[in-house]
């Protein structure tokens, strides 16, 4: 998981947590889901970013070309608001 652009140690640990056990399962995960997952996974609320992140995995596991993760921030304020 860590060879994925914006994935570091304790992403990687999150995103096995929720059952993602190789890269190529996240093209065929929704970000947001992945994210509402977490969020009940922890018990807290997850910082908006972890989203943005999420977002920036699956677009590339779907064959988007790297981006940091903050590139998704507008996206992700757009489509889902403060979350």
């Amino acid at each position: 998981m860590e060879d994925l652009p914006n994935i570091g140690p304790a992403m990687a640990a999150d995103l096995r947590a929720l059952g993602i056990a190789h890269p190529r399962e996240l093209a065929h995960r929704d970000a947001f889901v992945l994210y509402q997952a977490l969020c009940a996974h922890s018990g807290k609320r997850q910082d908006p970013c972890v989203l943005d992140t999420f977002m920036a995995a699956t677009d590339f596991m779907r064959g988007a070309a790297p981006a940091p993760w903050w590139a998704y921030t507008a996206q992700r304020k757009l489509l889902y608001g403060s979350v």
